[in-house]
């Protein structure tokens, strides 16, 4: 355990990002899922939907700094390339 007062409170810390990031995570990863769901049901007008819901996710996600933002990219590059497929 930390035995200076700056690694206590940089202890603290970490704790506190790790449940925020977790969560924001969590949440993206189930946005995400939802939308792979939704192109695999070969529904076009709800693989859309599902698309913007995620692209907004993974550019929030990437603002907070949760994932990086070359990440995002890549994976909502992946996810509009399945669903412009359906599409077409």
């Amino acid at each position: 355990m930390a035995n200076h007062k700056s690694a206590k409170k940089r202890a603290r810390q970490c704790l506190k990002r790790r449940d925020r990031n977790r969560h924001v995570r969590t949440g993206l990863n189930t946005v995400v899922r939802t939308t792979r769901t939704a192109i695999a049901s070969g529904e076009s007008e709800a693989a859309g939907t599902a698309l913007r819901d995620a692209e907004r996710a993974l550019r929030k996600a990437a603002s907070k700094g949760v994932i990086s933002k070359k990440q995002a990219s890549r994976r909502l590059s992946r996810l509009a390339k399945r669903a412009h497929a359906l599409g077409a």
